[in-house]
């Protein structure tokens, strides 16, 4: 793995669920709790292309299947630390908008990386 990849891994997959993370505590003084993550996934898919198309710099389909892979178990394991362990939700975490953001945490690179190798 270079260096590049690393980071792109690494530092957009903590920094991307760093803001939905923080969305979530902002978010959570305005809306119910079973409507946050139905707000945030819009927010969060549209930084994420903006990540992958402006940040990302890559046209290797690989590359784009190695960070949808980085991101989605970074997305799961920091969401099982600080908010299932840590929060011990009320009503439980793991809910139809958690799978989907899940889902879209690896499709998004996977469409982008195919649709930047075109």
């Amino acid at each position: 793995m270079n260096k590049q990849l690393i980071k792109d891994a690494l530092g957009w997959g903590i920094g991307l669920w760093l803001i939905g993370y923080v969305l979530g505590f902002a978010f959570f003084l305005i809306l119910p709790p079973a409507l946050l993550g139905w707000v945030i996934m819009p927010i969060g898919a549209a930084i994420t292309f903006w990540v992958l198309l402006k940040k990302v710099k890559s046209e290797d389909f690989r590359y784009y299947l190695i960070l949808a892979i980085f991101w989605t178990v970074i997305a799961v394991i920091l969401d099982y630390l600080f908010i299932v362990k840590a929060l011990k939700p009320a009503d439980g975490y793991y809910k139809l908008d958690v799978y989907l953001y899940y889902a879209l945490t690896f499709i998004i690179p996977l469409a982008v990386g195919w649709w930047k190798k075109r």
